[in-house]
């Protein structure tokens, strides 16, 4: 029997057979079953996604023996003639070849004919772009007003060079790119039924280098059957469709996150030994690198497969090397990898590039990590001050601290980050384990107020409450502020919770659930962490910061934020009043009337003589 390629072999011959296109379907299907056919559709889309075939099918619909119907028979003499592709009532025509007006004319001579065995004539046009100009304007008379029994369907990749006027006589279907783990379906389907052994990590490359394409995913297997026979391993197929190994891009990955620079020097040189293109390799790392954010950020491992379109092992190995990072991290890794890979798109030495990009990831300290901005700035925690140094006396409001980048008590403050200390595999999540047990129940607080039952002053909020150790006075405005400056990510949630308790060693923070996500944020660990290290630059004492949520219902004092936002409001009030006021102003209200709104105090080197 001679061979036949599986795109060809394995082509949908009903609407149920298609893959990835839904809503395309359903509304064909509908149509056919209410009678609203149209006389004009326009299937777009990218290569290989089913353009063709479904204008095939809604053909072999159209003239079924049993039809009109959307559930084609298949065995009737019309619906084998379609499927042969000889049928004399559905003509396909290629628009690349018939681009003249002649062509056209031609098509309006034979269209008036009636079919000769179904109900309608069809004329399947394909690459119709291609099109002259003169040609589409011949058409547009006939796409006007069609004979009854006659019904267009025009595919193109390049629906924007179809003039206007033919895309408002027709109905358009955008066909969409078809997932990964539909091809990988297909892929595992057809190498089944031809008795082919193939890896679930070679069926998500061949995916992968389909880029979305149906047609080239069957014809790459196709060939790696030709090259590997029965049984295809990974490597060979690697080799055959000329992708970088997957074992490069892992191991490379390994390197960054266990901050093995060497190797990852190693690794790019090999990759460019053996003539892969460093910009199609940082394209993997950069798609590795972001599979870990998002099975770092998703719970749900069902969601994590749907975003990353890979298979249930792939799915499994990503989200286990996941669960030991953290998001900030990765987000650093991928920014750098991200402007890297744009600057290789002009570079005369794109190896250079590459390697100065995974030498600076590697040295890449999970500690210092605490925002995600374009360019992570590593910061280090502050040296410990003796605990010999005399505190100031309760009540009292400590001089501000010096403020400077935190160093940690491992590293020396003049020390380069690049001669730093390489912090382990793992994130500071896993280093800074929570002060909380996970199944610990977290307290509950039964009174939101102090003792005396005053809030907090707007002023300075310095709360101080005895407890088994020394006294301390811990001015909280300043701790909120130095985090502003430093760590702005950190310091605006941490400005919306309220000190509930504060010892000589712990601190307890509350937020409200409608600041839910500043109390996650505020509660990861390196965070908390961090947060303690500031208060102990203020008291001179470690601190172990502890966060809460408050209960409906449950009276708590003000944060920060609010005590701010109060005082600004009574500023903006009193600043009114002193405009309202002013001999000017009031001349000029009772000129023009209305009333002032706002005011704003400008500086003196500002003000207008």
């Amino acid at each position: 029997m001679e061979f036949q390629v599986s795109a060809r072999k394995y082509r949908p011959t009903t609407f149920k057979e298609v893959l990835g296109q839904s809503h395309v379907v359903q509304t064909l299907t509908n149509a056919i079953d209410r009678k609203r056919v149209a006389h004009a559709y326009v299937f777009s889309g990218m290569r290989g996604v089913g353009k063709t075939t479904v204008a095939r099918i809604l053909a072999k619909s159209l003239n079924c023996e049993q039809g009109p119907t959307s559930q084609p028979c298949g065995t009737c003499p019309s619906c084998v003639e379609i499927t042969r592709g000889n049928s004399v009532d559905v003509i396909e025509i290629d628009g690349a070849s018939n681009t003249g007006v002649d062509d056209v004319r031609e098509l309006r001579e034979n269209v008036k004919f009636a079919p000769f065995h179904g109900s309608y004539r069809v004329y399947i046009i394909d690459e119709v772009h291609m099109l002259s100009n003169s040609a589409f304007n011949a058409l547009l008379k006939t796409l006007e007003e069609p004979p009854s029994h006659s019904v267009f369907i025009f595919a193109t990749t390049e629906v924007h060079k179809i003039p206007a006027t033919i895309l408002s006589r027709c109905q358009h279907f955008t066909f969409r790119r078809i997932s990964r783990l539909e091809i990988i379906t297909q892929l595992r389907h057809v190498a089944t039924q031809t008795g082919v052994t193939v890896e679930e990590r070679s069926l998500s490359a061949l995916a992968r280098a389909s880029e979305g394409s149906m047609r080239d995913a069957l014809s790459l297997l196709d060939q790696a059957v030709s090259f590997g026979g029965e049984r295809i391993q990974h490597s060979d197929l690697e080799m055959l469709i000329g992708s970088v190994p997957d074992e490069l891009v892992r191991l490379m990955i390994d390197a960054i996150l266990g901050h093995q620079a060497a190797q990852a020097m190693a690794l790019v040189g090999q990759l460019v030994d053996q003539g892969f293109d460093v910009r199609v390799y940082c394209r993997e790392l950069l798609e590795r690198c972001r599979n870990l954010l998002v099975a770092c950020v998703v719970p749900s491992r069902p969601q994590v497969q749907t975003l990353l379109e890979l298979g249930d092992e792939e799915v499994d190995q990503t989200i286990a090397q996941a669960q030991q990072l953290t998001e900030p991290y990765l987000q650093a890794i991928f920014a750098i990898l991200s402007r890297t890979e744009d600057g290789l798109r002009g570079s005369t030495h794109p190896r250079f590039l590459i390697e100065a990009a995974v030498v600076r990831a590697a040295l890449l300290d999970p500690m210092s990590v605490v925002s995600t901005p374009t360019e992570q700035k590593a910061t280090t925690s502050p040296q410990p001050p003796p605990h010999t140094k005399a505190l100031p006396p309760l009540g009292s409001t400590p001089a501000p601290a010096k403020t400077g980048k935190v160093q940690t008590p491992t590293e020396k403050p003049g020390l380069p980050p690049s001669q730093r200390r390489p912090t382990p595999i793992g994130g500071t999540a896993r280093m800074f384990p929570s002060s909380t047990p996970p199944d610990a129940e977290k307290p509950v607080l039964t009174k939101g107020l102090p003792p005396n039952g005053e809030p907090s002053k707007p002023s300075s909020q310095t709360i101080a409450q005895p407890s088994l150790g020394p006294s301390v006075t811990l001015n909280w405005e300043q701790v909120v502020e130095r985090m502003i400056d430093e760590h702005p990510n950190i310091g605006s949630f941490l400005e919306k919770g309220s000190v509930v308790t504060m010892t000589a060693d712990s601190i307890v923070l509350g937020y409200s659930k409608k600041d839910s996500i500043a109390r996650w944020r505020t509660d990861k660990p390196e965070n908390r962490v961090l947060i303690g290290q500031v208060c102990e630059e203020f008291t001179g004492r470690p601190i172990k910061v502890q966060v809460i949520e408050f209960q409906d219902g449950q009276e708590y004092p003000p944060s920060i934020g609010e005590l701010r936002a109060k005082k600004k409001l009574e500023h903006n009030q009193d600043l009114i009043e002193n405009v309202k006021a002013h001999p000017l102003v009031k001349q000029a209200l009772e000129l023009f009337g209305g009333e002032v709104v706002s005011a704003e105090k400008t500086p003196r080197n500002e003000e207008v003589r």
